[in-house]
């Protein structure tokens, strides 16, 4: 019989209190393993090491505010810039390709956000060198939609199902009565994306209540520097006399009352990228920024230390378990005199004995340490789409942190750590006195 086994026998000897001092350490490992995993989750999301494109223009406000609205879809955008800006900063000289989105509303079923936009989007890459492939087509006629994986296998959509838009935002009543009919589904990416419905930016803008009013347009092209046209001056002070303005149209819709969210822009080189974003940013119209840098702030802030935060207080829980399997142990070697002196008779080592208790110890650390890795992922899995729904972070329960690896060498050690005393207790016996007890 080796020592394992005699640990084991030993352990189902005292089964209730060696199964509550297990528990106590698989409840610190489960909450230690669920921080884990939503920590590597969220930091895989916002610690992208690029993109598709070099910079995001919004209006003026927060960096991180333009990041998590137009990338993440996290936040509430901004005030909207003219689609006349949009057609400047194409033609830039610094510009390779300029795509513009349009941000606001949701699906009615699933309540997941929509991104107006042109085909070109999915001609950049959702990351380095990492092409969008979509089952079906791109985005072709005003009325067409690609959506992400997770939309699609959500609401149980494919190609040729059809889709209306809640306008402003889930807590919304107001439904659009167009629809949308799916022909592409993207494969999955692990970004946003998957939980996106891509719909052309044309159809759009051809929804009610998605233009701007001509007084407002005329305001706007004014705060942005653009000469207003005489006819547009007339149509806005005499509205019931219609102009034609010679402008392109979306179902009569002047691009003087288009609206982009943002813009994502992939510039010719690095260098270029750095000189753009400091002519917008010098200028009073609009905001330019780099994603990468202010998720990494947010990283570095706030996530970085809600993670340290919280890792200090798991440990601290298994902390106080190995000291609850300590005095389990070492409380239990008074009642256990008797048998080991009866082992030393039989012909057990002094060395033998210690190390049974090792062993034994060890064996309840590392079993909760098990339990609370299954609980951990199990948690996890429970609380993934409560983490979605609420936050639109998609939780993978399955997925592995390479620190899940660690803590079993650190709970062989502490296990080895708790059980030296109690050890050291049982290699003193006496053997006579044991016996005579």
């Amino acid at each position: 019989m080796n020592l394992v086994t005699i640990s084991i026998k030993s352990i189902k000897q005292r089964l209730l209190s060696s199964s509550l001092t297990a528990l106590s350490v698989a409840l610190g490992v489960m909450l230690m393993v669920a921080v884990l995993i939503i920590n590597g989750v969220v930091s895989d999301l916002f610690s992208q090491p690029s993109f598709g494109f070099n910079l995001v223009v919004g209006p003026k406000g927060s960096d991180l505010s333009l990041a998590l609205s137009a990338i993440y879809r996290l936040d509430k955008p901004g005030e909207p810039l003219p689609y006349l800006f949009y057609k400047e900063l194409k033609e830039h000289r610094a510009v390779e390709k300029a795509v513009p989105i349009a941000i606001g509303d949701v699906t009615q079923q699933g309540a997941f956000p929509i991104v107006g936009t042109i085909p070109e989007f999915f001609d950049l890459d959702y990351a380095y060198g990492k092409p969008f492939r979509v089952r079906g087509e791109f985005l072709k006629t005003p009325w067409d939609a690609v959506i992400g994986s997770r939309v699609a296998a959500t609401n149980g959509w494919g190609i040729g199902s059809e889709f209306k838009l809640i306008h402003g935002g889930a807590e919304s009543d107001h439904v659009h009565d167009e629809k949308f009919r799916v022909v592409g589904v993207l494969a999955p990416t692990g970004t946003p994306n998957d939980r996106t419905a891509f719909v052309s930016l044309a159809g759009f803008w051809a929804i009610a209540g998605h233009e701007k009013p001509l007084k407002e347009a005329v305001d706007r092209l004014e705060k942005f520097r653009y000469p207003v046209p005489q006819s547009l001056r007339e149509t806005v002070a005499e509205p019931k006399k219609g102009h034609d303005h010679g402008h392109d149209h979306d179902h009569g819709l002047l691009d003087e009352q288009k609206e982009v969210t943002a813009i994502f822009i992939r510039t010719k080189s690095t260098a270029g990228s750095i000189a753009l974003a400091g002519e917008i940013n010098e200028d009073v119209r609009a905001l330019a920024v780099n994603p990468i840098f202010p998720m990494k702030r947010l990283m570095t802030m706030i996530v970085d230390n809600i993670k340290l935060m919280l890792l200090t207080l798991t440990s601290l829980i298994i902390v106080v378990s190995a000291v609850s399997i300590f005095v389990s142990i070492y409380n239990s070697m008074a009642d256990r005199r008797r048998e080991i002196g009866i082992m030393r008779a039989l012909g057990a080592r002094r060395e033998t004995v210690f190390a049974i208790i090792l062993a034994e110890s060890a064996l309840l650390c590392l079993g909760g340490g098990v339990i609370g890795l299954l609980l951990g992922h199990g948690i996890v899995a429970v609380a993934s789409p409560i983490i979605e729904s609420r936050s639109g972070i998609l939780v993978n329960p399955l997925s592995f942190e390479p620190l899940e690896l660690v803590l079993f060498p650190v709970l062989l050690v502490l296990g080895s750590l708790i059980g030296f005393l109690p050890g050291l207790a049982a290699y003193r016996t006496d053997v006579a006195a044991a016996l005579s007890e």
